[in-house]
């Protein structure tokens, strides 16, 4: 089982790597939620924000895998404790590369590696349009869409 996008970006890697890293702007980006991280390969990763367990909720957690500041970043990926009661044995990988392709950039995100029967998966593909969507319209405006979730 395998997800994977592209998107071409009217704006810098440094730019689109602003809007996933950059707290201000990753709180749109992700509807919400910020990457928690040391972005030292092996350590752990978190993407929280708002839910079930307040402000801080962790909505995905893993470990990093690779990362190239404005190039690279790949980690392993479980939904967070409040939304799955298996959150540890459910995981896949996920792969984000940024390309300069004459003024533009291509982000290419690959989804993959699920484990066997992952109710994650059919989640994953309508909100990675959202999120992707959503990073590519605030690289190139500065302005988050409107999903209609008030954040």
């Amino acid at each position: 089982m395998k997800l994977e996008y592209t998107f071409y970006i009217g704006a810098s890697p440094e730019q689109v790597w602003d809007v996933l890293i950059d707290p201000e702007k990753s709180f749109h980006a992700f509807m919400g939620g910020v990457i928690r991280s040391s972005m030292q390969v092996g350590e752990p990763i978190e993407f929280v924000g708002p839910g079930a367990e307040g402000e801080q909720t962790v909505h995905i957690y893993g470990r990093l895998l690779a990362f190239e500041k404005h190039k690279l970043l790949s980690y392993t990926d479980h939904p967070g404790p409040t939304h799955h009661d298996r959150h540890a044995e459910l995981e896949s990988t996920v792969t984000l590369r940024l390309d300069q392709v004459g003024g533009c950039t291509r982000l290419h995100l690959v989804n993959d590696q699920w484990t066997d029967n992952n109710p994650q998966f059919e989640k994953a593909n309508p909100l990675w349009w959202m999120i992707l969507s959503n990073i590519k319209t605030i690289a190139e405006t500065g302005k988050p869409l409107d999903f209609g979730y008030g954040v």
